[in-house]
């Protein structure tokens, strides 16, 4: 029953509020309009957002802090980190293991294996191997293997039999892979994917900054409007009741009351529309600088800490120049698009050389187990296999071959790959070759548009300062004009046509002053963006370079 019971109240009010603005203005005094006025005022200052009094430095902290773009943003470097991490584990050392056991038995097939009618061998083999890519260019694989077999075939010295092996094995590129391989180039270019993500970063902070500021500019440019509407439904109430002193006395006629009650009506509609700006002014403000997550997000309010100040700022337009194309956000990133395609140019150079690597392999060998004295042939047609042991070495004495290099076996050598035709490394390089050319192309028209927009901004500058020159005049000269023919008409030398004229006239000047103001701290915001970032949001040669470092 209380939800109903919500609804139907809330259904009452909209429709009281809805009935009140949508009545005719010719039915409506000026005072009950204004009542209405000022009640949606009290309503909505009694709402439960809280009001934040927010200065444009704040604002900018908060939105570094919480602003839900920048944030999601930030994990961009991170992953691009990760990125490297992933490419340069390329030259970490790989090792790897083996154990197995092998059983077999086999027919005898022969009549020197005497009265055996089967042959059984055992092998228990283990092994581990180490290897790893140098950041260099070479590369290295050392190999351990150790054996464990026996076997009743009479023919074999050895049961059990003990094997131990080391092999070890260097490639060196002496050409092609010498200066740059796939490793190397693929961590240079998770580099520049880093450097970008950071370039992409602050490209959007400077945008989002700039919108918190301009945001901040259109706050204040609203809440002005919306006093110098309220100052022209003041003079129109004012007249309002002027003129209805005059019908009771008998100076004017009562029809003027009906043109001052619609000029009163027309001023109160303003009111409204610059109340309306507030609340989107607000919910823009909102959206950049608070979390989203906060559960007073959509009431919370705020009032600017500050005035719109009109500052005049001398503008260095060479200075401004020289800065952008230095740290211009789109600049830096073409820059770093060609850096990376230096890299791919230089890689693919090399890989048109002649593959010629180095490699040297070492092996040693060692022999252990117990040692059966060789049966002769007569001995086993005669049935006799009886044998005796020669020697017994363990498996340390096989180990021990090894190290002291009683069984080397070395191999150095050079291997040569020559390419018979014009292959795909060659094709590859010409494309890059051309693809450079073209990026440093469009790095140079990139300069040219940056240069455009500083100068572009800068005139937006002087152009808004003075328009509000311009405009303050006209509004000071408005005020004079009112101010005579409210003069004159209380002399009796001019009609309320001409007073509510001159009242428009003053709110159009005011609204004019207030919008060039705040046009030209805009500009000025837009002028000290433009030198780090595209105002466009960072397109051309910064997308290029993205999509050319991925």
């Amino acid at each position: 029953m209380r939800q109903p019971l919500v609804r139907v109240c809330r259904a009452a009010a909209a429709a009281a509020l809805t009935g009140a603005l949508s009545l005719p203005a010719a039915a409506q005094s000026g005072s009950s309009l204004a009542a209405a006025v000022e009640a949606q005022a009290a309503q909505a200052a009694s709402s439960p957002g809280a009001a934040r009094r927010l200065s444009i430095d704040d604002a900018q902290k908060l939105a570094l802090e919480q602003n839900l773009g920048i944030r999601i943003q930030r994990f961009d470097p991170q992953i691009q980190d990760l990125g490297i991490m992933q490419a340069r584990s390329l030259w970490t050392p790989q090792v790897s293991s083996t154990l197995s056991r092998r059983a077999q038995t086999q027919a005898s097939t022969s009549s020197i294996a005497g009265s055996a009618t089967a042959v059984v061998e055992s092998r228990f083999t283990g092994g581990i191997n180490l290897s790893q890519a140098l950041p260099w260019g070479g590369s290295y694989s050392a190999t351990w293997n150790g054996a464990r077999s026996t076997t009743t075939n009479l023919f074999s010295t050895f049961s059990p039999q003990i094997f131990s092996n080391v092999n070890i094995q260097y490639t060196q590129p002496l050409l092609r892979n010498f200066s740059i391989d796939s490793i190397r180039q693929q961590v240079a270019a998770s580099r520049s994917a880093r450097e970008l993500s950071g370039i992409q970063l602050d490209a959007l902070v400077v945008q989002t900054l700039r919108n918190v500021k301009n945001a901040w500019w259109d706050l204040a440019y609203a809440l002005d409007n919306l006093r110098a509407q309220q100052e022209s439904l003041d003079l129109a109430n004012r007249s309002l009741r002027d003129n209805q002193k005059r019908v009771e006395i008998g100076t004017m006629a009562p029809i003027d009351i009906v043109q001052a009650q619609a000029e009163v009506a027309s001023n109160e509609e303003r009111v409204i529309v610059a109340e309306a700006a507030i609340r989107r002014a607000q919910d823009n403000l909102r959206v950049l600088v608070l979390d989203p997550a906060a559960p007073d997000f959509w009431t919370t309010t705020f009032e600017p800490a500050d005035t719109a100040p009109f500052a005049d700022q001398a503008i260095d337009l060479d200075a401004a120049v020289r800065n952008a194309l230095e740290k211009r956000s789109d600049l830096r990133s073409a820059r770093t698009g060609l850096e990376r395609r230096n890299v791919d140019l230089r890689y693919l150079r090399n890989q048109s050389l002649p593959d010629i690597n180095a490699q040297a392999t070492y092996v040693g060998t060692g022999v252990g187990g117990l040692q059966l004295s060789p049966l002769t042939q007569s001995d086993i047609l005669s049935g006799n296999t009886t044998r005796r042991v020669l020697s017994d070495r363990s498996f340390g004495a096989a180990m021990g071959d090894i190290f002291q290099t009683d069984y080397p076996d070395w191999t150095v050598g050079v291997q040569i790959v020559y390419p018979l035709a014009s292959n795909t490394a060659h094709a590859n390089l010409a494309r890059a070759r051309l693809e450079q050319q073209q990026a440093i192309a469009q790095l140079t028209s990139l300069e040219m548009m940056a240069a455009a927009q500083v100068r572009e901004s800068a005139r937006n500058v002087e152009t808004n300062r003075k328009r509000v020159g311009s405009a303050r005049a006209s509004r000071e000269l408005q005020e004079r004009k009112l101010e005579a023919e409210e003069r004159k008409l209380a002399a009796g030398m001019s009609s309320s046509f001409f007073v509510f004229q001159a009242q428009r006239d003053l709110a159009l000047a005011r609204t004019a002053e207030i919008q060039a103001i705040s046009d030209y701290n805009k500009s000025l915001v837009d002028f000290e963006a433009v030198q780090l970032a595209p105002l466009g949001g960072g397109s051309g040669g910064q997308a290029a370079a993205s999509q050319a470092v991925r």
